[in-house]
This record gives C-alpha cells, structure tokens and sequence, in this order.
C-alpha cells in the first residue's frame, strides 16, 4: 500500500491513459471505504492536491487525466466560516461545474434553510456530487442522495465526499450535531430516480440540473452504460436527452419530463422538486412541462448563459421547419430580443456568440395524492396518453373537481379487470351516492331503492308520460322542449281528460302548456284536471315549501300525478343553497302520487355531460319505471354516472357516517282514483323480468361476456377521453371510422351507411325500430334464441310480434324457406337477425347465407334487422371480412348495435344504427336519442382507429381473449358430452348452448342442500331449480326469447366459477345416474 500512496508513482501510472488513472483512483476509493487506511489515504489525497492543485485543469486533464482542486464557496452564504470551500477532483468522463451548475446552486441558495434541513433529498445528475456536497455541508439534510447514471461519476463522487468529510490529517468533520458529511449524504449509480424506486425510497426534495439537448441518436440510451465504457461516450450521457417517449421531446425536453413523472412517484405529498431548465424552447413551454403534470411553480432564480460550443442546435432548426413552434435564443448575452434556432444557428456559424435563457424552478404538486395515483396509473401507458394529460386550469374551482375526479377514474380502472355492466335502474353505487348526498346536506331520508337513473331528464320526462299515457297532461313550457313534437301537436277535445285502460304505450291525448307560478297552475289543475301534472317551481316558491305543499294538495284533489323539476336547485357543493322541496320532504312522507325529477348538468369540467334521476316514495311507480327502463333504454351511461358519483363522493368524504340518518318512514297509501298504467302496459312490465334487484339467480342476457378482460388500450383512451382539454369536434364524432369498420367487418356498400345515428345504448335503437314497426303497421319476427329484452319491449310498445322456429341442424339460423313463411304471415314482414354472430347459439352466418337472407327479404318486401351486438368474438381470425355484401341491394336492411363484443367494452356500450332514406327520420323524431357524451365519442374514434389500421397491442389483447372462449368452449363441450348433455359447437361469441337429452323425463330422489329429501320429475319448469338443488351453482335459463329444450352457458365467466361450473355439472351426472 505503501508504493500506491506515493503521489509521484501514483501520478506516473496516471499519465498512461484515462483508464489506467480511473483504475487507479478506483483503488483509493477502496482504501478510503476501509476504515483502517481512511486516514492514511486522505492524507495521501492531501499531498496530491498541493502538487497538482494549482496547475491548470486543462493541463491536468490532458497529462494526468483528472484533476484535483480546490472549489471556492466564498460567494455564497451559509457555510461555516471554516467550510468556505470544497476540494473536488474531476475526470474526463464526467460533466464538469459550469456555468449551468452555478445558476443551479445560485437558485437553490435562495431557497429558506428549513426547505432543505432534516428532509431526505435526490440530486439527479450529480455528476461529481459537488452540489450535493455543498447543499449537505449548507443545509444537514437527514440525507442526500446523489444520482448519476454515469458511474464513473459516482465513484468521483464518493472520493469527493471523502475528500470533504475528512480534515486534512484524515481527522473527521463532524457539524452541530455531531455528525459528518459521510453519516448524510450516499452516491448511487441511477438512470434518474429509478434507485430511490427500486429501493422503496420516499423523499422530500429532489433537485435536478438535467441538460435538455436533443441527441440525434434515438437509440444512444440502448447503448450499454459502464465503468468500461469509453471516456467520450461516458461523457456524453452529461449532454444529451435521447428520445424518452414524451410530447416534449420536440423540444429538448423529454429527459426532463420523465424526470418529473419518476419524481412524482417518490416524492412525499408535501415534497418540492427544484429544476435547472434551459430557456431555449421559450418560458410558456418550459412552464408547461410542470403546469400540465399538476405542479405549481415559482421561479427561484434567472440568467443567461451562451450557448455551448460542443452543442449543434441543428435538430432545433429542424423542429423549426417542421412545425410552427420558435425556439428562444439571444444575440450575446444582453439583447433583449429573442431570435429563432434558425437565425441563431446561422449567427453562430459565422463567429457570432448566441446565449439562451437559464431558470431554476421550485415545483410543489397541488393535490399531491391524487396525481400520484394518475401518474402511477399512466406509468405503463403510451406517449400518447401521457400526453394527452393535462392538469393546469386557469379557475383552481375546476382544477378542485377534474383532478379528483381523473384519479378516482384511474385507480378505478386500474383495480378493474373488466368493465362491468350496470343495472338498468342505475349504478347501485352511484345511487347510494345520491341518496347519502340528500341524507348528509338535506336531512332527507332516502335510500338507493328510492331512485331510479336516466340518461337525462328528456328521456326520465319521456318514460313517466309513457307509462301513464294520459290522455290531457299540463307540463310546464319551459319542459315541453324537451319532448316530442308530435305531442305537442296532438290535440283531443272531445277526449279531454278522459283516460282508457286500452291506450296505446306512448300515445299522449293532449299535452297543456303550465305557466311556472304555482298559482296559475293551480288555476289550470282546478279546471282541466289532466291526469299528470309536470312541473317546476318559480326561484321565489322554492324559498319555502307553501308552494309545493299547495301543489300536493290541489293536484291530490283532482287526482292528477305530479312531476316535479328540482334541477335549478340543486347545488354539488358543501355548502348547497335549501329549497321549500327538500325541505318538505326531510320531515314528511313524500304522497304516492308526487314523483320528484333531478337532472344533473352542474359540473365545471364537462358541462353537457348528462345524468338524470326520479325520487319516489311509491315502490310500484319505482318499480314500473325501472322496468321501462330496463327494456327501452338499457343502463345509463356508466362513464356518466361515474363522473357524478365521484362529486358526490367527495362531497360526502367531508361527512362523518351516520351523522345525519334518520330511521325508515312507511310510504303513504295511494288511493285508487289515480291513472294507473294503461292495461296492456301494466301486463307487459309484469310479464316481463326485472333486473332491479341487485342480485339475480339468473344471468341477464346482458351480462353475456361483460367479464371479459377489457384491454389495456380500451382503459387508456377512457382516460385519456376524460384527460384531454379543448377537444374539437371532429376528433370526439367517431361515424368515419364506424363506416370504416362496417366497410371491412362487413362489405357494406357506402351509400347504405350514409346516416349513421349514434346512441348510448342499442336497446334504444331498437325501441326506435320497433315503433317505426308499429305505425308502419308491420309485424316483427324473433328467432328463438332472440334478445329477450327486445321481445318484451316490443309487446310493451305494442307491436304485433311472431316467433320463429329454427332447427338444430342448421344451427338455428334463419334459412330461406323461413322467410318465404314469414313473408306468407304478414304483408309488412320485419325480421330481426343477429349476426354475423347468431345469438345465444355462437353460431356465424356465412357471407353466402347472409346474401341470400337479404335478396330473398328484398324480394318480398320484408324488412330486415340485423343485429351486430354479439359479434366481434369470432373464434377464426383467418379472414378480416366475414360479409362481403357490397353486391348486395340493402336497401331493406336496418343495421344496429354496439362494440361491447367487438373491442371488449363490458358495460362502456357505445350503440350505432346504420339507416338510409325516409327511415332515418324513425330514428330522428319522437322519442330522445340519447347521444353519447363527447368523451365517449373521443374513446370510440380512437379505438376503432387502432382497431380499423391493425394495432398490434389491441389486436393481441382481443386474440388473447378469444382463444380463451375458444379453450373454454372446447373443453365445456366435451364435459356436456360427458354429463348426458347435446351441446351445440359455437364457433363464435360468449355463451354456447346444450340440450339435457340425458335428463329428460327422469325421476330423481336427492338431497338437497338444507339436508331434506326431495323427489322429482325431471321437466323443463323444474330442471334449474334441480341444478341449483343438486350442485348449488346457477346457470342461464331458457325463458320465452331461449331456443326451447335447450339452455345457455356463459364462457365469460371468472376463472374460479368456470371451474365450479365444470364441477356442477359433473356432479350433477353422478346424482342422477346418467
């Protein structure tokens, strides 16, 4: 050891080469670490530093291949009077103080000590460490950690922090507390925080001089990076920012960018970032780096330095061309007048001196928990995504609601496997929300089963009207906007207030125009007596409940239903303003015949976006509207209910539970000379199923498939829908890429996708296509196997309605010889078809039979109805076009449904209906459409994008997804074989179905679960209720839309309850003995 620590054979072996003298420090660094020799070693160091201090460090540099002096802290304050400098060696390979680093420490020097003291801060690109040195020495830290990617600046870095941890004698230098630099501050080799990550290391400040160059070598960073490495490549990792896959990467930023994102991951809520931030892409876009990512900024410190020798800014000048962005850059150093990369690149190549500005920038998130847990969830999401958020908002009142709101979005969506579908009759979730909302601001005590959601109040209006169907209704002018025109138009007078149990669903006999002043409508209820009453209040009858009481009264006294609009008076906010309604009903039971009516349109952030309720105490109003609900319009936009449901969280996380509950009131009794539900109404919403209850025994044809993993690229553009700002119009109308889709998928021709009528749900589109059934005076025809939701909405809405009988061994497709009986029965055939996918067989129409189905409709005179819902999950992915049927006169066919097969959207649906000519206005006038939210529209246009040009992550997704279906068929087929089932071989879709030809007609004696002995006759009425008896599992039921003898069974089911499905059936063979 001796001969290594003689400064003269130390500095010999040093003149060789750069790695030999790297070499060579790396094993004083080795004695340093030793305890036993520390002292001995910087003693040594101590020597070499009066023999080569004083020279040149070029000179140094270019002999030695290091350089070792003395650095001067006089200029800045706060260091102890002994400690007004730093010894500090240098290496070739490293990033050497300039004047970058200077302006840095300048900045950070006018921080307050306490930002700094007993915190844990990371120093990104600390190069030699001097700045984390100086910043410990300063301010104590808990600790420093300095990070480098280049390691052989860390090794510099450790020796330097020897170097100033101990005296000269080797003796340490021990602070007010007693402690030294070496107890405070570590060096780590860390491609920027990945360390601190790695090692679960939370921190308090993070400082970072991060150049911002753009490299014109996009791989550089796929370089290998070690010690080895060569001094100029080594170097080079000082002065670059390759291409990081950020949006400011164009602009020399996007080093920096990932920076800040990885900061935000191991940054504490109330931690501080500092940035170094080159002035050349121009102030607005530096700041906005922060501002878009959620941080308020300060600026600590500015100067001007000249630009780099070493630097080609030739990259910028591309940028220039290319896009309509100027970069920043000055003539010297004090013109005031910025000029472009261009004229600066120019400048300088004929002997001028160009400088640009400098910043240091104290950055603090502004609600830090929640853009953590954004960012954690865009952590393996696309440039595009990234950059599509966007977090500054001019007003901190939005800044308070979106922000929230995107980071319940985004762990909502990263818990989620799959989206799932929501009940008809509102999101259980979202209407606990509500009622919790009414219970903790108002003191009103209502309950999730009070409620029922729509789309919007146009659509919640609608249905109220429909399933009364009275024959004079008063509704207030400012709502009858809202309705359709026809209804304004109808006028009866010789049926005026007469009402008939024969009234056809929808049809309004007359509908009054109300004044808003409840006395006038008084006046009008007193003398017209109308059977229903719909209404809103003036702003000063709101101010107390007389007028409402009075409305009560009146409208109780000539037997009329009311409606009441409370929309204007109801405030999300903590502090929401009462009103005589709500009032009211916090202390009375609200009558049988009153119904109150809510829109929700408040928001700051998404203005047209859209959610709608009813309150009622009566429990047959709420459960005939749930039904209606559940057959004509489907589940509320999930996404919309979502979007309120987090305001409302966030009202209600203020609330202390149960604070404000009040014990269950007993509804009132509704007296009988109110209008009921016409008959045939009434007997068509009790016929058919309800899917109110929270929980079934039975899987709602709906929930087919909803368990499928939804992709990865699905959940990324919902996010990035909702993260976008100032979205334009065309980038949020998804009908070009529909069209597109139809084209490929399909072959139809352009001129029968024409007019595209975009929806929130297809249950809509069809209600739409079986009234224009009805007028035209048509009759609809079901296969059986058919959507029974739609079979019931068409007997709800009065339309004459067939079924059809298929055979097996045609797969249960509709075949010519069938439409020529159709065509016999009706002289106005509409025909429903599912397909390409037939539904619930997972049978597919060929492009051979779909041709002939449509010639032959054509021929005589039928229309037909194809349904796409439950296609999209073909089994064979060999051929990209199933139809081809662009030679085909479709003149006939009315094409509807949605993506939730086709892009795994569970219960995201996003409906479309393909129509041309005189049958567009079918679907423009009457009842609402209700037109999907723009930011639904946003994450359809971008999907079907991905989808239409091929996208290898989507495309892998949906693969993956199939073969799965594909597995699973496979293998449910063979255990039905086994079990005494004929199961039919799907080929396509989520479900299959099998026919218990084994089971038919057999006795059985068995125990059932509660341990009582049963004995039985195997039929179709009974044979779930022995499945469930038998093996305790439930499967899908073969109601009036199933094919009869046979019954359905998920594949989308979980992991877990496939496997006990497999079981239960196996089970159920061994009991019965088959």
């Amino acid at each position: 050891m001796a001969e290594k620590l003689q400064v003269e054979s130390f500095l010999e072996e040093c003149r060789e080469s750069g790695d030999r003298a790297y070499n060579a420090l790396k094993e004083v660094l080795e004695l340093l670490q030793n305890p036993s020799t520390r002292v001995e070693v910087r003693v040594f160091l101590s020597g070499l530093l009066k023999t080569v201090g004083h020279s040149k460090a070029s000179d140094n540099l270019s002999i030695y291949h290091f350089h070792i002096h003395r650095f001067s802290l006089s200029g800045y304050e706060g260091f102890r009077e002994d400690r007004q400098s730093l010894v500090l060696l240098e290496l070739p390979s490293i990033f050497l103080p300039e004047d970058w680093s200077f302006t840095f420490f300048e900045g950070i020097n006018r921080l307050p000590d306490n930002v700094f003291r007993d915190r844990d801060v990371a120093e990104l690109g600390c190069g030699n460490g001097w700045i984390s040195i100086a910043l410990a020495e300063k301010w104590s830290p808990r600790k420093m950690y300095g990070l480098d990617i280049n390691p052989r600046a860390i090794k510099a870095a450790w020796i330097n922090l020897y170097l100033n941890a101990l005296n000269e004698d080797g003796s340490p230098v021990v602070d007010h507390e007693g402690k030294t630099l070496l107890d405070r501050v570590e060096f780590h080799e860390s491609d920027l925080l990945s360390y601190c990550r790695m090692h679960n290391i939370l921190l308090d400040r993070i400082v970072a001089c991060i150049p911002q160059i753009l490299n014109p070598d996009p791989l550089a960073m796929q370089k290998i990076v070690s010690e080895n490495a060569s001094e100029e490549f080594l170097y080079s990792l000082s002065n670059y920012c390759a291409l990081q896959g950020f949006v400011e990467d164009q602009f020399g930023l996007g080093l920096i960018a990932r920076a800040v994102e990885e900061g935000i991951s191991v940054v504490r809520p109330s931690g501080i970032m500092v940035f170094n931030i080159g002035g050349r892409p121009g102030q607005a876009v530096c700041e906005r780096l922060f501002e878009r990512r959620g941080f308020r900024i300060s600026k600590l410190w500015q100067t001007r330095v000249n630009q780099a020798a070493d630097t080609d800014i030739l990259a910028l000048v591309e940028i220039e061309n290319n896009s309509r962005h100027r970069f920043e850059f000055f003539m010297g150093r004090v013109s005031k007048e910025p000029i472009s990369a261009r004229t600066a690149w120019a400048y300088a190549k004929y002997g001028g001196e160009i400088s640009h500005g400098l910043s240091v920038y104290s950055c603090q998130l502004h609600q830090p928990n929640q853009v953590k847990t954004i960012f954690k969830f865009l952590n393996k999401s696309s440039s595009e995504t990234r950059g599509a958020l966007d977090l500054h908002f001019q007003d901190d009142s939005v800044a308070e609601e979106k922000i929230p709101f995107l980071a319940h979005l985004a762990h909502a969506l990263e818990k989620t496997s799959s989206i799932p579908r929501e009940l008809p009759v509102g999101k259980s979730g979202f209407k606990n929300l509500i009622a919790g909302f009414f219970c903790s601001y108002h003191d009103l005590p209502i309950s999730q089963d009070n409620i029922v959601v729509y789309p919007s109040i146009a659509v919640a209006i609608e249905h109220f009207l429909c399933l009364y169907s009275p024959e004079l209704a008063l509704i207030d002018g400012s709502l009858t906007k809202l309705l359709p025109s026809k209804w304004l138009a109808s006028f009866s007078a010789e049926n005026l207030g007469k009402s008939s149990d024969e009234q056809l669903f929808g049809t309004i006999g007359t509908v009054i125009e109300a004044p808003k002043q409840v006395d006038l409508v008084l006046q009008l209820l007193l003398r017209l007596k109308p059977q229903v009453v719909v209404c809103s209040l003036a702003d000063f009858e709101m101010k107390s409940s007389a007028a409402f009481e009075r409305l009560l009264d009146s409208s109780a006294a000539v037997h009329a239903r009311v409606l009441l609009d409370i929309s204007d008076y109801i405030e999300l906010s903590s502090l929401p303003g009462s009103n005589g309604v709500l009032q009211y009903l916090s202390n009375h039971v609200l009558p049988p015949h009153a119904t109150i009516v809510c829109g929700l349109l408040k928001n700051k952030v998404y203005a047209d976006m859209e959610v709608a309720f009813i309150i009622s105490e009566n429990k047959e109003v709420l459960d005939l509207m749930g039904k209606m609900a559940q057959l004509l319009i489907g589940e509320t936009a999930i996404s919309n209910q979502f979007y309120y449901g987090c305001l409302f969280h966030e009202l209600l996380a203020f609330q202390l539970p149960g604070r404000h509950s009040k014990p269950n009131r007993i509804p009132m009794e509704e007296a009988d000379h109110f209008i009921k539900a016409p008959v045939r109404t009434l007997e068509s919403l009790v016929e058919a199923k309800s899917s109110t209850r929270e929980a079934s025994d039975r899987t709602d044809v709906n929930s087919i498939g909803s368990l499928l993993v939804t992709p990865t690229s699905v959940k990324m553009a919902i996010f990035e829908s909702f993260a976008r700002q100032n979205i334009t119009d065309i980038k949020t109308n998804p009908t070009a890429e529909i069209q597109r889709f139809l084209k490929v998928k399909l072959g139809i021709k352009s001129d029968s996708l024409s007019n595209i009528i975009l929806c929130d749900n297809s249950k809509v589109l069809f209600s739409k296509i079986a009234l224009m059934c009805r007028d035209d005076g048509g009759t609809l025809f079901f296969p059986y196997g058919s959507n029974e939701a739609y079979i019931y909405a068409a007997k709800l809405l009065g339309v004459g309605f067939r079924m059809i009988q298929t055979q097996a061994d045609k797969g249960f497709k509709v075949t010519e010889d069938i439409i020529t009986k159709v065509s016999e029965i009706s002289r106005k055939p509409y025909l429903y078809i599912a397909g390409p996918t037939v539904y619930p067989t997972g049978v597919v129409y060929s492009d051979s039979e779909i041709q002939a189905l449509i010639s032959a409709c054509s021929k005589r005179g039928a229309h037909v109805i194809i349904d796409t819902s439950f296609s999209g999950l073909e089994f064979d992915t060999s051929k990209s076009v199933i139809w081809d049927l662009h030679e085909v006169d479709c003149s006939n066919v009315l094409l509807f449904g949605n993506f939730s097969f086709s892009l795994l959207l569970g219960g995201l649906e996003y409906a479309y209906g393909a129509v041309q000519g005189s049958i567009t206005s079918a679907f423009t006038d009457g009842w609402s459409v209700n037109k999907p939210h723009c930011t639904l529209g946003y994450t359809m246009k971008k999907l079907l994008r991905l989808y239409n040009e091929n996208d290898i992550t989507l495309h892998e997704e949906l693969m993956e997804q199939r073969k799965l279906l594909c597995k699973r068929a496979e293998i449910l087929c063979q255990v039905l074989r086994e079990s005494g089932w004929e199961p039919l071989v799907p080929s396509a879709g989520a479900s299959l179905i099998a026919r218990p030809v084994a089971y038919e007609g057999r006795s059985l004696s068995y125990a059932k679960r509660d341990g009582c002995t049963k004995e039985t006759y195997i039929n179709t009425n009974n044979f779930l209720d022995v499945i469930s008896d038998v093996t305790g599992f439930h499967f899908c039921g073969n109601a009036l839309s199933a094919i009869p003898g046979y019954y359905q069974f998920d594949l989308s089911l979980q992991e877990q309850d496939f496997a006990d499905a497999l079981e239960a059936l196996k089970k159920l063979k061994e009991v019965v003995q088959v």
